[in-house]
């Protein structure tokens, strides 16, 4: 495939994945998680988002090809570990493509989320296999206006008379707080749209070790902001309540009028994440199909767009059919444990790379933050999680058998 994407582009890439879908989906069911502590739980979802960004970034310029930790865990631990860290990316980051869609179809049409959802789906995908360039253009237009519409509410938020402090309020325990980081995490996780188009980057040595943290830090920024505005008008105990936070966030500051403007910023955030997942998610089938651990067929590249056309109508098809299906708490559970599980790999990965004290201390708090948040999370989600990354593992050592009988 051909490197088109530069440093902005890059950045913009992931925060289409970032920017969306925690602001809009995942702060309720976190403040409900983690109470009065919601603000200590970001800050926990970032230090783990953290380590997992400068472990993904130091391996990403190392190895600058499709498929992030896949490809990373099987130079640096072998190839099972690259298998398992593909597999529950994929599993995973699928499961959130459903969520997104659900999240667009649950703000644009109410009642009928499920419809919208299969349509979003088949419309991002279409966009995807115009090239990768066309979806970077696409995703720098919804960041921009998503960044315009968060930017409104904490200044309405903020500035309005029923504005008060964000600290404090509603009770919390430490099993609490980090379930909470563990829901906020679901949000910080885009940055690996940046390190999963690897073979599309310009320059990766330098492009990828540098878009990771800016996008992380600018994502980092605006939900700190958002969550602080959204806490001093609802209030904790508000905030937990409501399944629409921004736009009860805005009512409450006395602006009721622009919460359709605040609704439609939530169906653009939704689309964009949807789209820079459905990329990330068909270059890691991309990488495993060449490898044989999905079918070859998948490895296919577009002589004219030069996208990995097969695998990303793929990926849109078993998207959509999740998407007329599934519950969006149930999508979201399922594709936080195998995110998590991703980058656990990735953060003992990143340990055999060696380097300064600082390089070694950050994977291993990076990987026990991992395992942690991972245990945290409601037990079904752990169950179902732990039980598909059993299934990979079971298919895998029946493809090794039988290929040494052969």
């Amino acid at each position: 495939m051909e490197r088109r994407l530069g440093v902005t582009d890059a950045v913009v890439v992931g925060l289409g994945a970032m920017v969306g879908a925690g602001i809009f989906a995942a702060l309720a069911p976190a403040a409900r998680a983690a109470g009065g502590a919601l603000l200590g739980a970001l800050g926990v979802a970032a230090v783990v988002a953290y380590c997992n960004a400068r472990s993904s970034a130091r391996l990403a310029a190392r190895y600058p090809s499709s498929g992030g930790t896949y490809v990373y865990g099987r130079e640096r631990l072998g190839p099972f570990w690259g298998y398992l860290a593909g597999w529950g990316f994929v599993i995973g980051k699928t499961a959130s493509c459903a969520a997104m869609a659900l999240t667009v179809g649950a703000y644009l049409w109410p009642g009928r989320e499920h419809v919208v959802a299969v349509a979003a789906v088949v419309a991002v995908t279409a966009a995807g296999y115009g090239g990768v360039r066309k979806s970077a253009r696409i995703a720098r237009v919804i960041v921009a206006a998503v960044l315009a519409v968060l930017a409104g509410v904490v200044a309405l938020c903020l500035t309005s008379g029923a504005a008060g402090s964000p600290w404090g309020g509603g009770a919390w325990g430490v099993r609490g707080l980090l379930e909470g980081a563990g829901l906020l995490f679901f949000a910080f996780a885009g940055y690996a749209r940046i390190t999963t188009l690897g073979e599309e980057v310009r320059d990766p040595e330098r492009t990828i070790p540098r878009a990771v943290p800016v996008a992380l830090g600018i994502a980092l920024s605006v939900y700190a902001a958002v969550t602080v505005a959204v806490l001093s008008v609802l209030g904790t105990d508000g905030l937990a309540a409501s399944a629409a936070p921004l736009s009860d966030a805005v009512r409450a500051a006395g602006w009721g009028g622009l919460a359709p403007v605040v609704r439609a910023g939530a169906v653009l955030a939704a689309v964009g994440a949807l789209l820079a997942l459905v990329l990330g998610v068909s270059r890691t089938v991309l990488a495993m199909a060449r490898d044989g651990h999905l079918p070859r067929a998948l490895a296919a590249v577009h002589p004219r767009h030069r996208v990995p056309h097969r695998a990303e109508a793929a990926v849109g098809a078993v998207v959509a059919v999740l998407a007329g299906c599934v519950d969006l708490r149930g999508a979201i559970g399922f594709s936080s444990f195998g995110v998590l599980a991703y980058y656990a790999i990735a953060n003992a990965a990143a340990w055999t790379l060696g380097g300064r004290v600082l390089d070694r201390a950050v994977p291993v708090v990076g990987l026990a933050g991992c395992v942690v948040l991972a245990c945290a999370l409601p037990p079904a989600s752990v169950v179902a999680g732990a039980g598909v990354l059993g299934l990979g593992a079971l298919l895998y050592g029946v493809r090794r058998a039988g290929s040494r009988t052969r």
